[in-house]
Parts: C-alpha cells; sequence; structure tokens
C-alpha cells in the first residue's frame, strides 16, 4: 500500500509541476502570415522563427480545392507572393510544406475580406485537451505498473 500511496503522491507532485511551470515546447510546426492588397504576400517561418526558405507552396482558387491553382517556392526569408484571380472571389487556401512540416492558412478574396491575418497557433481548448491526455497517460502508466503481481 506503501508502493500506490508514493506513486500517487508523485503523480499528483508532478501534475502540480506541469501546471506550476508552464513552458512553451517547439516541435517544427509552422506559421504563415499573410498581408493582402492587390497581391497577397505570405511568410512562412517555423514555431522558431526560422523562415522556411525553399518550401513548396501550393494555393487553391474557391472554385476547386481540390486542384492547385498556383504552385511556387518561397524565397530563403519564406516569402512568397501571388496576384489571386479576382474574378473568383471567396477563401483561397495556400499551403506551405517542407520535409514533412507545413501548415495552411485561408485567405479571404473579395468585398469585406482581411487584409492580415495568420494561421495556426493551438486554441485554449486544445491545450487543455493535450494536457488532460499527458496527465491521463502518466496515470495510467503509473497504475499499470503499480498494480500487484498475482
Amino acid at each position: 500500500m506503501c508502493i500506490k500511496r508514493k506513486l500517487i503522491t508523485g503523480l499528483i507532485f508532478t501534475l502540480a509541476l506541469c501546471l506550476v511551470l508552464p513552458m512553451q515546447v517547439y516541435a517544427h510546426g509552422a506559421r504563415i502570415e499573410y498581408t493582402s492588397s492587390t497581391e497577397i504576400e505570405i511568410v512562412a517561418k517555423y514555431d522558431t522563427g526560422e523562415p522556411m526558405g525553399g518550401a513548396q507552396v501550393m494555393v487553391y482558387a474557391p472554385d476547386n480545392p481540390s486542384t492547385p491553382w498556383l504552385t511556387g517556392v518561397c524565397d530563403d526569408e519564406g516569402r512568397f507572393t501571388f496576384v489571386p484571380d479576382s474574378t473568383k472571389p471567396g477563401t483561397w487556401d495556400v499551403q506551405v510544406r517542407q520535409a514533412g512540416h507545413g501548415d495552411m492558412v485561408h485567405i479571404p478574396v473579395g468585398e469585406g475580406a482581411v487584409v492580415a491575418g495568420s494561421s495556426g497557433g493551438y486554441s485554449v481548448l486544445q491545450i487543455v485537451l493535450m494536457a488532460v491526455c499527458v496527465v491521463w497517460g502518466i496515470a495510467g502508466t503509473a497504475l499499470y505498473f503499480s498494480r500487484r503481481r498475482a
């Protein structure tokens, strides 16, 4: 019984430590920012801030979201510029990928369109759900190894 109590105490301590000492962890995610006027400029960077130079870019028009309307490559600073077809208002999707990492941004084009924005980031709900899953995994593992052998 003493071992179970120590495991539960350790689990509670670990959980408290995770909640008290939040830290930011980068896992090669990507973030895309854009500005829009007559042309759209995107800037693609990894979560660490390093530009995604040479990354593959695929632009999808609102009328055909399955076939790329335009493909290209980011410059060394992670920048890519294109002029969307003004006869196709709606949401244009821009996907940037490099070495298995990437992201997609949805850019409204036409009347009432936003002139700047970005993709990504985790919502509060996603962060809470990830934390609960980690705690659940730690608790399950601790309880599995603390069981008595028959």
